[in-house]
């Protein structure tokens, strides 16, 4: 799947890019008409430790799944996303197997 990444106000390591795409990857396997995802990381402007925002649009045929989260560390943010986006992805596909 293309993962479209884009960092808001600042430069995102080639590290962190590969570890949001090899996460995002993993929703293939659980809903294979994925046409492709854009992510946004973003800094927040709070002074706390949680200023680390993380958002993602999945975007599937006839519809399209957005999730924002705001953590600690971008990874955190990765990896509650993905597995709020699995939950998504898994409800969209019974439903159509339902109507079949």
């Amino acid at each position: 799947m293309k993962v479209n990444t884009q960092s808001v106000n600042f430069n995102a390591d080639q590290k962190l890019i590969d570890f949001i795409q090899k996460r995002m990857d993993k929703l293939d396997m659980f809903y294979d008409k994925v046409i492709k995802s854009d992510v946004f990381l973003k800094l927040g402007n709070a002074s706390d430790k949680e200023n680390k925002i993380f958002e993602a649009r999945v975007s599937v045929p006839g519809d399209s799944f957005i999730v924002k989260k705001q953590c600690k560390s971008f990874e955190e943010g990765v990896d509650s996303a993905v597995s709020s986006l699995e939950r998504q992805l898994k409800k969209r596909k019974e439903k159509l197997r339902a109507h079949l």
